[in-house]
Formats: C-alpha cells, sequence, structure tokens
C-alpha cells in the first residue's frame, strides 16, 4: 500500500488522474477529511473539496503508477 497527497487544480487534472487510475487493476481511494471515493469515479471525485490537497491510497506497490501521477502530487511551497 502507498499513501501521497495529490492536487487536482482543473476539471483536466481531475478527467486525467481518473484515466490513469482506471487503467489499473487494483483499488485507489482519494480521501479529503471524512470522506473517501474510488479514484476511478469522476463524479466521486468531484464530490470532494478540490481546493486541499487530497490523499490517495493506492492497494498497490506499483510504483510505476506514482510516476504517472508525478504531476500532482502535492509539494508544500513556502
Amino acid at each position: 500500500m502507498i499513501e501521497k497527497m495529490i492536487m487536482l487544480n482543473s476539471i483536466e487534472d481531475v478527467k486525467n488522474f481518473v484515466n490513469i487510475a482506471s487503467s489499473k487493476d487494483y483499488e485507489i481511494d482519494l480521501n479529503s477529511g471524512k470522506y473517501t471515493v474510488d479514484a476511478k469515479s469522476i463524479m466521486g471525485i468531484f464530490s470532494l473539496d478540490l481546493t486541499k490537497p487530497l490523499k490517495v491510497t493506492i492497494q498497490s506497490d506499483d510504483e510505476n503508477f506514482l510516476k504517472e501521477i508525478e504531476p500532482y502530487i502535492y509539494t508544500k511551497t513556502k
């Protein structure tokens, strides 16, 4: 299992992220506060607060997935 923080800043980001997640055969969840949704569900993602970072939980050790979602990985900048 892998957990990372991501930011989806636009509708296009959400669509691209869902396409990447949907191509995988393992479970991927997004968490915002007390809400958790399937990362392969575009409607589920739009029900979350996209103004804040989301925690993605990958039920795999697939490092390639992390490379594919690298543009969305959240890093704090001051």
